[in-house]
Formats: C-alpha cells, structure tokens, sequence
C-alpha cells in the first residue's frame, strides 16, 4: 500500500473512483496515522472514528454502484472545533465552553456529508477563535510544519497542521481577519478566504458574524476548488487551461508592505517575479483608504465580539487565556455609535476599493508580514507578544474589511505566502486564476 496520507484530496478522490482506493481503508489509514502521530494531541481536540468509518463505507457502497455524490465522495477532512457535531463536543478552542454538546451538525458540515466527505474529527484552534498565532495554553497550541517550536498560526491552527502533517485530506476553517491564510501561510499551504455570508454560519460557534468566513485549508487549487464546492453542495469550476498569461495584477502598496521580514519579502518578490516570467503584468497600486477601517479594526472586531461574548466571559474571566481575555475586554468600551460610525466608514473605503482595483483581475499583497513565532517566547510576553500579534493579522485583515474573496498560495520559500484579492462572490475566477498563479510559481 502506498502512503494515501500523502496525495491531494483530488487525487484521492479520482482513485476512488477508478476504484484503486477503498473508502474504508483509506479512513483508517489516516485514523492509524493521526494515533501513532507524536503531535496528535497537539493537533487533534477529539477524533471521530466510528462516524468516520461509517462514513467511508457508505461511500464506498456508493462508488460500487456508480453512485458518488462528488469527486470527493469518500475522502478524509479534519474539521476546526467550532463547527457544531451532533452528540460530539465542540469547545471553540476554550475551557469556557467544555463539554458543550451540540444536538445537530452545522448546516455546512451536512452539506459537506452529503456530498461525500468523511469526517476524521475536530481540531485545536485560538480561544473562541480570537487571535492570529494560534498560541492556546488553556488546550494546545498546534506546531507549525516547519518549525515544531513555532505556533501554526490561528485561529485554524489544528486544520492547518492535520493538513501539513498528513493527518488529514484537507481541513475546514474559518477565517474572521486571517484565520484560514495565516495558518495556511506558515504551513505551506493553500488557503482559501470565502465571501462573508456565502457560506452557512448556522451552527458555527461565532466571533464577529459581520465578518466570519468558513474556508478549506488544501494542498493544492484543485483542492481548495473541490472543497469549497463540496461546502456549498454544487459543481467545481473548471481550472483547465488555467494561466495568469495577459492577466493584470495590482501590487498593493498601502499598509501590507510595511516592517515585512527578510523572509517573506523574499518569498514575495520571487513569487512576483515568477508571475511576470509566466506573462503576467503587474501593477504598483495604493488604496489610501485601506487605512480607515484597518485603524477602525480595533473598534470593529472587538466591538462585537465583546457584545457576543462579555457575559460568558466575565462569569469565568480565569478560563481564558489573558492576553486573549484582554483583547475580548477591550471592546467593552466600544458604543453603539462608535460601532455604526466605524461601519460607515468601512463601507465608504470599500467603495473607494472596488473603483481602484476595477481594471485589475485579482489585488496581490504578501499573505503575512512574519514567520511563525516562537511558542516558548510568546509565552514570556512582552513586546515579542504584542509585536507578533499585532502584525501577525495585519495584512489579512484588508481583506476582510474590504470585503473581498482571497486566496493564498505557497511561494517556495518556508512559511511565506502571497495573497490573490477579488470581489465578493467572484471565488470561482478566484480559483482560476489561483490555478494558473500556482503554475507560475511551481
């Protein structure tokens, strides 16, 4: 038997339907593979076997008869711990929701059983998903890929990494200002930030709906294209002949290049420069306007946030992890007004957004401006803390208040990514040339 942990959903799933992979045994090859892994604990919150095993036979009965609901039907995905699982604890990554049972799947998880995906169980994330690290002392802190003392990157930290250690097909995240990219970024991996409201938040433990996101965190453009689509229970676009050959791609100057690390400007500028050697054309651009809501961030994500979890919190503040308390904290101040007025002008730099970036096919920006950091470190506070957290979700977050559908790619170098923006709803063109991008740079 050949190492089927190690192949992309979509080969795994093309083998199951030439039937050179058996569903069942490919389950439990990734079940024996997550238990005898060293960092499971570390990545994995809880596992579910026999639904997993259930699953994979009902799929394989099904490619038997010819019958397979997707290219997918029959393959293994990890699940971040804030999609609710009937009768299975979903914790959010904190201690102030333990043992909080769920009776009913998440809308997106039936629509993703349904097209055939297998369920391997639920992974490790950032307290109630509220920080780009991916540092939890209160649980576990899941290891990066390429550095097994350096956080994941969160708040998907457990997908990212059951993903990059082979524990898993593909994981589904959310990403509310970077949660599906950062992990995916420091994990090698392609990472998709869907449009908010286009995919179910129904029964999705939530942060800050107003801008909460569900997204696959893959191997591969292939992937993250069949998985978005299983999630929305449809048809995958077609990426042949994908190319970035005549696209035009703006380079966004405002805000996302500044105090970059040596690393992922490298990663940046090579990933660029393989972009104009496979015929694309890119552009300088600034968007002074990104600044208003980015400086407003504070008021936007904590302001909710606050709202939907202040009395949970305060009936345990000792539960939680401090710096992440103090983040919720922060938003306690934040008034109605303050909020409405932090919206409006979020919305007026969006429109400033759409008419600058409106004769280009997709916004490029370095997906993080940092390598993972040092868990050890982090843990001593101080600056390192502050300055890590705080450019950690910098550059993904223009993303998300501006409204956009991102994609991250690989970019050779280790933990660095470069990001691909275009306007809501628009993921399938997204994908495409996501597809073509990932030529390019391979």
């Amino acid at each position: 038997m050949s190492d089927w942990t190690g192949m992309s959903a979509a080969e795994l799933g093309r083998a199951i339907g030439k039937g050179e992979i058996d569903p069942v045994a490919l389950a439990q090859s990734f079940l024996d593979k997550i238990g005898a892994h060293p960092l499971k604990d570390r990545i994995y919150a809880r596992l579910t076997p026999e639904r997993a095993l259930a699953e994979a036979e009902a799929a394989r009965d099904r490619a038997a008869a010819g019958q397979r609901r997707s290219p997918l039907d029959g393959v293994p995905v990890s699940w971040k711990d804030l999609f609710d699982t009937a009768g299975v604890a979903t914790e959010a990554g904190s201690k102030l929701l333990a043992g909080r049972i769920p009776d009913e799947d998440a809308e997106v998880l039936k629509v993703a059983t349904a097209m055939g995906l297998v369920c391997l169980g639920k992974t490790h994330m950032s307290e109630l998903a509220f920080s780009g690290l991916g540092l939890n002392p209160m649980t576990a802190t899941p290891p990066s890929v390429n550095d097994a003392d350096a956080v994941a990157g969160g708040s998907s930290s457990g997908a990212a990494a059951s993903v990059a250690f082979g524990l898993a097909a593909a994981g589904i995240g959310s990403d509310t200002g970077g949660s599906v990219r950062i992990p995916s970024c420091w994990n090698d991996l392609v990472g998709l930030k869907t449009t908010s409201g286009r995919v179910s938040l129904k029964g999705v433990v939530p942060l800050a709906v107003g801008f909460d996101t569900v997204g696959p965190l893959c191997r591969t453009v292939e992937d993250a294209a069949l998985v978005f689509a299983a999630l929305e229970g449809r048809t995958a676009p077609d990426l042949t002949g994908a190319s970035v050959e005549g696209k035009r791609f703006a380079r966004l100057r405002t805000i996302v290049e500044d105090d970059l690390r040596a690393e992922p400007a490298a990663g940046y500028e090579r990933a660029l420069a393989k972009l104009t050697g496979a015929g694309a054309e890119i552009v300088d651009l600034e968007v002074p306007e990104v600044a208003i809501p980015m400086a407003d961030a504070g008021i936007l994500y904590t302001g909710e946030a606050w709202a939907l979890w202040g009395e949970v919190i305060e009936a345990d503040p000792e539960a939680m992890f401090a710096p992440i308390r103090e983040r919720f904290e922060s938003g306690r101040s934040v008034s109605a007004a303050d909020y409405i007025r932090a919206w409006n002008r979020m919305i007026a730099a969006r429109e400033a957004w759409a008419k600058a970036t409106a004769g280009f096919d997709a916004v490029l920006c370095p997906t993080a401006p940092i390598l993972p950091p040092n868990v050890a470190k982090l843990l001593e506070g101080g600056d390192y803390y502050v300055t890590e957290n705080l450019l950690a979700l910098r550059n993904t977050r223009v993303g998300n208040v501006m409204g956009t559908c991102t994609l991250t790619l690989p970019t050779g170098v280790p933990s660095c990514g470069i990001s691909l923006m275009c306007p809501p709803n628009d993921e399938d063109r997204l994908l495409r040339l996501g597809a073509g991008a990932e030529k390019a740079l391979s």
